[in-house]
């Protein structure tokens, strides 16, 4: 982008908006990585077989999920033009066809989850794993709905700038999860241990239950836009044209999401022990992501209603905004992880062998802390742009065609184990930041139109 850096530059109303809007969404995401940490923080005080098969059976959610997820995101460049544009009627009927969309997609990923025991034999896991990673899939099922109807939710109240409803959800769920955990895993409170398939049970019950406490704080915010239901939202031909919008979300996701999966399998191909370091040193490295997610997520949505309202220049200023914010933090937490491994490991597991590993890979999960920063806000600006099948070509490109032959390669085949399979995630990564930057420099050079899904809105 030639603009001059001084065009470039955020205001302070500008930076102003940014952090009201940030700040929750990265508490939000914060919480909602907290789930996992805590299953897999008190997992791993059963056994370490138990922290690998609930790393394995989240793997096996996740894998399908992340298509259900991205679908469900077009939900977010559509309602935020919307509102950029005045256009309260696009916004009812963007908000009806993601609820809508959310039913099918938790049909389809349900049917998905079914042969998932099946796969993770087939995969070659620890033996002492595989049958409890399955369980651990079978019983994500239940809380499918309530997590893509909470994703519609959460992206309606980012775009308009109340965060306060997602915020009580993630928080009130995490309580649940909490109590169910201590309840269902270890068999307190007159239930019998339930070990990985009592972690499961409680995620999926605790999902219901941020659903509800979500829609009791933020339910005047949604009734305008689900009440009248608008006839025009069964219509299938817009119906199609959202999902297809949101598809290659769902794609870029897979590819990203699954390459650090696939690269979990390799884990357990070299032992229990390697696989519960590697799943301590990812957790690590995805809970510090979240922050970088929440500013996304403010970027995309501040993106979305310039280009709405036609404000090029604010668009710009937007996305340099959220990646200042973004890539600053994760530069910060690069610094953590190589300096403390240690402390950070031994605050997941007490088994000596699995902190070992840990503590060997967490500063590689440091160094690519910077690109997963810079790839994650430029992904929410093209989103907001409504640009979503360039960048489900560049994800393919970064994690596909270099991570995983990469961690394939110095993991495996030259034999460095867990070492080797992360370098290959930060070459992956490096590649996709690379072809990020330069996507939002080619898309924010010019004039974005808004996007279309009724051809009666203005196009």
């Amino acid at each position: 982008m030639s603009t001059p850096w001084a065009q470039l530059r955020p205001t302070r109303a500008e930076l102003a908006e940014m952090a009201r809007l940030a700040t929750p969404l990265v508490l939000v995401n914060v919480g909602l990585m907290l789930m996992g940490v805590i299953d897999t923080l008190m997992l791993g005080r059963v056994s370490g077989a138990a922290l690998a098969a609930g790393a394995l059976g989240n793997f096996a959610f996740w894998f399908v999920g992340t298509i259900g997820f991205g679908i469900l995101m077009a939900v977010d460049p559509v309602v935020s033009q919307a509102l950029g544009a005045g256009d309260e009627v696009a916004v009812a009927r963007g908000v009806q066809r993601g609820l809508l969309l959310a039913v099918l997609v938790t049909v389809a990923m349900s049917l998905a989850l079914v042969p998932a025991p099946w796969l993770i034999s087939f995969l070659k896991q620890p033996e002492d794993v595989a049958p409890l990673a399955g369980g651990y899939a079978h019983w994500s099922i239940p809380g499918l709905f309530p997590f893509f109807a909470f994703a519609v939710c959460r992206s309606t109240w980012q775009a308009v700038h109340h965060p306060r409803p997602i915020l009580v959800g993630v928080v009130v769920g995490n309580l649940a999860n909490i109590a169910l955990n201590w309840m269902l895993i270890f068999g307190h409170a007159g239930f019998a241990p339930g070990g990985v398939v009592g972690s499961a049970q409680s995620t999926s019950i605790a999902r219901w239950i941020m659903l509800g406490a979500a829609l009791l704080a933020g339910g005047k915010d949604l009734a305008p836009r689900l009440k009248p239901w608008r006839p025009e939202s069964w219509e299938l031909a817009p119906l199609r044209r959202m999902a297809l919008l949101g598809l290659p979300i769902g794609f870029a996701f897979f590819f990203e999401f699954n390459a650090f999966g696939l690269v979990t399998v390799m884990a357990g191909w070299l032992g229990t022990a390697v696989m519960g370091g590697h799943e301590v040193a990812l957790n690590l490295a995805s809970l510090t992501f979240q922050v970088p997610v929440g500013a996304a997520a403010a970027s995309g949505v501040m993106v979305g209603r310039a280009i709405g309202r036609g404000d090029m220049a604010a668009a710009r200023r937007d996305a340099v905004a959220g990646l200042c914010v973004g890539v600053g933090f994760m530069a910060i937490a690069a610094i953590v992880f190589i300096a403390v491994p240690g402390l950070l490991a031994r605050a997941y597991t007490t088994d000596l062998e699995v902190v070992a590993i840990a503590t060997a890979i967490i500063p590689l999960a440091g160094l690519f802390q910077v690109m997963d920063g810079t790839q994650a806000v430029c992904s929410a600006v093209l989103r907001g742009t409504g640009d979503t099948r360039i960048p489900m070509l560049l994800h393919l490109a970064g994690f596909w065609l270099v991570s995983i032959p990469l961690s394939y390669g110095l993991g495996i085949a030259a034999g460095w184990g867990a070492i080797g399979l992360w370098w290959g995630f930060v070459g992956g990564l490096a590649v996709v930041a690379v072809l990020d930057l330069l996507r939002v420099r080619h898309r924010l050079g010019a004039e974005v139109r808004r996007v279309v899904i009724d051809h009666a809105e203005t196009a």
